[in-house]
């Protein structure tokens, strides 16, 4: 079963995982998402570890910072980036079934929050296909990430 949880140092060592230089295109590993937040020391981001059972099995980051403007006027907003799966454990519906408990999850933990925005390279399609299923909506926005043209995804709660 899938369950998320916030980040705890103890989960470290279960997230610490290789990415392949495709999906280093499209994402940030967990340690280097952790790194930039530290450097920063930015309180507006949130990490999240991905549960397969009691398995650290994936990673994303819930950032309530600026950036988020980019995707979305909305105050109240959260982006969420820096998703991955383990890849020895990817291909079993873990990053769908995710995605599927985020809304929840962000309306449990983050009361004000109203709507979840993303940005998918247009090269991702398997990911892209995945918010889809998980009720993101793409209404034709687009800007320009560093590996290309990206689709602009919200999600109202």
């Amino acid at each position: 079963m899938i369950h998320l949880e916030l980040f705890k140092k103890e989960d470290l060592s279960g997230v610490s995982y290789a990415l392949d230089e495709n999906q280093m295109k499209f994402t940030a590993t967990a340690q280097q998402a952790l790194k930039n937040i530290s450097e920063r020391d930015d309180e507006s981001a949130f990490p999240v570890t991905i549960f397969e059972n009691d398995t650290p099995a994936g990673f994303f980051v819930l950032d309530f910072g600026k950036d988020k403007f980019e995707l979305t006027d909305n105050e109240n907003s959260v982006l969420l980036r820096s998703l991955s799966v383990n890849p020895q454990l990817q291909g079993k519906g873990i990053g769908k079934s995710a995605m599927l408990k985020v809304s929840d999850f962000v309306r449990n933990n983050f009361k004000t929050c109203d709507e979840i925005v993303l940005a998918v390279n247009q090269k991702n399609e398997s990911a892209y296909h995945i918010y889809l299923q998980a009720g993101y909506m793409y209404d034709g926005k687009i800007r320009i990430g560093r590996s290309g043209p990206q689709y602009l995804m919200y999600k109202k709660l």
